[in-house]
C-alpha cells in the first residue's frame, strides 16, 4: 500500500508540473511519451516486439499524431500522406515477415497504433479548443476516467454481492459499478462547483449535465478497464508493466482515459457545461 501511495504521489507531482505548461509543447511531449509507453506495452503483451521494422513504423506513426497540429500548418493534407505511408510500409513489412507474422498481428499493430495515438491526443484537442477553460476540461476528463474506481472500490468492498464480469475482472461487482457511477456524477458536480465559485468566479455551470457526463464517463471508463483486462487475460499477463510500482504500467492507469477522453471531446462540443 505504501508503494502505491508513493508512486501515486510522484505521478501527481509530475502531472501537475506538466499541466502548468498546458499551453506549450510540453503537454504534447508528455502525451507523446504516454502514447509510446502504452503502445510498447500493448505490442509486448501481444508478442509483437520481435517484428522490429513494423514496431518502429508503429512508433513513428503514433508519435506524429500528438504533433499533428504543427504538421498541419505545413500542409493541411499531410496527415493523409503520413497515414497512407504508415499503412503501406506496414503491409510491406507484413510481406517481409511472412514466415512469422500472421495477419492478426498485423491488424493488431495497425489498430493499437491508431487507437492509442488518436484517443490520447484528444486531451490536446480538449485543451486547445476549450480556450480559457481548456485546462479545466482536461482535468475534468482525467478525473472522469480515474475517480470512479474509488467509488466502485468502496461500494464494492462494503456492499458488493453480485459479480459483474468474474471471468474478466473477478473483483468487480454490480454494486461497485453503481457506486462508481454515482460517485463520478457527484465528483463532476463538486468539481464544477469548485471551479465556478473559487477558481474561475462569475460563471454558471450546468450541474445536471455535469452529473450525467460524470456517470457516463464512469461507464465508459469501466469499458476501457474491462477491455484492457481482457487483453491481459488472453495474453496471460498480470500487468502491462511496472513503470508505476504498485499500479502497473501506463496502460493499467490510462486504459479508462482511452475511452473517456474521446467521449468528453464529443460531449463538450455538443453541450455547454459552462455559461
Amino acid at each position: 500500500m505504501l508503494t502505491r501511495i508513493i508512486s501515486a504521489a510522484v505521478a501527481i507531482v509530475i502531472a501537475v508540473a506538466v499541466l502548468c505548461f498546458h499551453n506549450t509543447i510540453v503537454l504534447n511531449i508528455a502525451v507523446a511519451v504516454l502514447i509510446a509507453a502504452a503502445l510498447f506495452e500493448l505490442l509486448r503483451a501481444e508478442d509483437c516486439l520481435k517484428f522490429k521494422v513494423s514496431q518502429i513504423v508503429c512508433y513513428v506513426f503514433a508519435l506524429t499524431v500528438p504533433f499533428s497540429r504543427y504538421l498541419l500548418k505545413l500542409d493541411e493534407s499531410i496527415m493523409y500522406y503520413i497515414t497512407f505511408g504508415f499503412l503501406l510500409i506496414m503491409f510491406i513489412s507484413f510481406i517481409g515477415y511472412y514466415k512469422t507474422m500472421r495477419y492478426e498481428k498485423l491488424a493488431f499493430m495497425i489498430f493499437v497504433s491508431g487507437f492509442v495515438s488518436v484517443t490520447m491526443s484528444t486531451l490536446l484537442y480538449l485543451n486547445r479548443t476549450g480556450g480559457e477553460h481548456g485546462l479545466f476540461y482536461v482535468v475534468l476528463t482525467l478525473c472522469g476516467a480515474w475517480f470512479a474506481d474509488s467509488g466502485a472500490y468502496f461500494a464494492g468492498t462494503f456492499l458488493g454481492r453480485h459479480k459483474l464480469c468474474p471471468n474478466i475482472s473477478p473483483k468487480k461487482t454490480v454494486e461497485g459499478l453503481i457506486g462508481g457511477v454515482i460517485t463520478n456524477g457527484l465528483i463532476f458536480v463538486f468539481l464544477g462547483f469548485l471551479y465556478s465559485k473559487i477558481i474561475y468566479a462569475d460563471i454558471n455551470v450546468n450541474y445536471m449535465i455535469m452529473f450525467i457526463l460524470g456517470m457516463l464517463c464512469a461507464l465508459l471508463g469501466l469499458l476501457g478497464d474491462l477491455s484492457a483486462s481482457l487483453i491481459k487475460r488472453q495474453t496471460g499477463i498480470k500487468d502491462y508493466g511496472n513503470i508505476m510500482p504498485g499500479h502497473g504500467g501506463v496502460m493499467d492507469r490510462f486504459d479508462s482515459v482511452l475511452f473517456v477522453s474521446p467521449f468528453m471531446t464529443i460531449a463538450l462540443s455538443i453541450f455547454n457545461i459552462i455559461e
